[in-house]
């Protein structure tokens, strides 16, 4: 076990001794805003070296090391009163005209909150944390990888699961996508932060210069409205080397449609949208009326086509819903179809965000600017001897080879189909379109299913009265 694992572990241990933090959501909130001061300290190190001239916005008594790096310092009810009443004050109340980082820290303190109570453990947490050097390349990508395990937690966190999208799944999109230095990459919900950092990692080696790393750094972005997802992404874009996360708390959905003009265009849209989710009232008055509804992954997907430039890519994550749904949904996908090519549909099987959600999903991929064709249909099946994923053993990258090796030499085979436009709009736009190479299930009819429940119902109804016989002879 590395030396951060065990400090990990420690703030863990120490923070569940803690009244005040309840529940794991809490506690990486807790420890996640914690470490961002740590991390943002760290930078502010190697910032005074390499930005002539650079001034902290942070004023002097509240920085990291002026509060917390002295392992005797202030502990107890000073130090909460530190905590409570001045520090987290002036990092909400931070000017965030004086620089870009003050506008970070700013958005990142807005809704974030101590909820330790213990002025001692809270010292310890510190002391910990201080053991932790993120200047050092080594332990920042141990961390990296802690803090991917970190966010992996969110999935049994309650609600918090929605944050988080399994590594395998955002590092196949973003490959098929294939984003190229210098292009506008943006995901529109983008929760801690998975795809921009898989997109960064893609990019990392087309960066040959320091202008190149000026580059990458403003190409990519975020809007997140949650206050923890955002934190967590936030923190997550800083340890994989941004100094100046473009990470938003906005909701993209609140904006009226009309007032995206080409400023607002997009190369590349990667996301995984919250769906099941319904938007506050009014938020749908926004769209037209075509488009209007309170399902959120509807909205986002309507959002998007209008926000990618012509030849722009999208990879996106839909349920089934979308694919199946009438109504709305029907002029949605005809709007799609018409004004994207949507050349792939990756059909996933269930349990893929367990244990959030057993919803079966799809990986759409799109682009804009020519009206659909065909649509390419694959189907991603369990690897050998596995029934369903679940947090032990979620979907692994490997997974995805056998689509990576088909993508650029599509042919029909057990696990691939194509199926043409015409037969598409025959079909009322319905795309929730099965493997023709499989067998189709033979269901019955209703009436005779109704019938085999209720002779069912009969034999479970004479089994219980003839164990209520028994029952009652055994008694007298």
């Amino acid at each position: 076990m590395s030396n951060i694992t065990t400090n990990i572990k420690g703030i863990r241990d120490i923070m569940r001794k803690d009244t005040g933090v309840d529940g794991d959501a809490q506690r990486i909130s807790q420890m996640v805003w914690m470490l961002f001061m740590k991390i943002f300290a760290d930078k502010e190190e190697e910032w005074e070296i390499t930005i002539d001239g650079y001034e902290s916005p942070i004023p002097e008594k509240f920085k990291w090391q002026n509060w917390a790096a002295d392992d005797e310092g202030r502990t107890g009810d000073e130090l909460m009163e530190f905590i409570n009443n001045e520090l987290f004050p002036a990092l909400k109340e931070l000017d965030i005209t004086i620089s870009p980082q003050a506008q970070i820290i700013r958005s990142v303190f807005d809704d974030t909150y101590n909820y330790m109570k213990n002025g001692t453990l809270f010292r310890q947490v510190i002391n910990v944390i201080n053991e932790i050097d993120f200047n050092s390349t080594t332990e920042r990508h141990l961390f990296n990888d802690i803090y991917e395990t970190i966010l992996k937690e969110l999935q049994s966190a309650g609600s918090s699961g929605e944050y988080y999208t399994p590594r395998a799944v955002t590092q196949f999109m973003v490959d098929m996508i294939n984003p190229q230095l210098g292009e506008s990459i943006l995901d529109p919900a983008c929760g801690t932060g998975g795809f921009l950092t898989c997109t960064i990692d893609h990019l990392r080696g087309q960066v040959k210069t320091p202008k190149g790393r000026d580059v990458l750094q403003t190409s990519i972005r975020g809007i997140e409205k949650k206050p923890l997802p955002h934190l967590l992404c936030t923190t997550n874009l800083m340890l994989h080397g941004f100094d100046l996360p473009t990470v938003r708390r906005d909701n993209l959905l609140s904006k009226p449609y009309a007032d995206w003009g080409a400023k607002d265009k997009l190369d590349i849209i990667v996301t995984n949208p919250p769906f099941g989710g319904v938007e506050e009232d009014g938020t749908e008055t926004n769209f037209p009326k075509k488009f209007r509804t309170k399902e959120t992954a509807d909205l986002f997907l309507a959002l998007i086509i209008k926000l990618l430039k012509n030849n722009g890519r999208c990879a996106i994550v839909l349920p089934d819903g979308t694919l199946f749904g009438e109504g709305m949904k029907t002029r949605l996908k005809e709007e799609l179809l018409e004004r994207c090519n949507l050349h792939t549909i990756v059909r996933l099987p269930n349990g893929v965000f367990n244990p959030y959600t057993g919803i079966k999903t799809n990986l759409l991929f799109f682009e804009k600017g020519t009206p659909t064709k065909e649509v390419w249909y694959y189907e991603h099946v369990y690897p050998k001897g596995v029934k369903s994923y679940n947090k032990t053993k979620p979907i692994n990258i490997n997974e995805f080879d056998v689509e990576k090796a088909w993508w650029n030499n599509r042919k029909e085979n057990p696990f691939a189909w194509k199926v043409s436009m015409e037969e598409i709009k025959k079909r009322g736009y319905n795309l929730d379109i099965k493997n023709p190479h499989q067998e189709v299930d033979t269901l019955a009819s209703p009436e005779v299913l109704l019938e085999k429940f209720r002779a069912t119902e009969e034999k479970i109804s004479t089994i219980q009265d003839e164990i209520i016989n028994v029952l009652t002879e055994a008694l007298k």
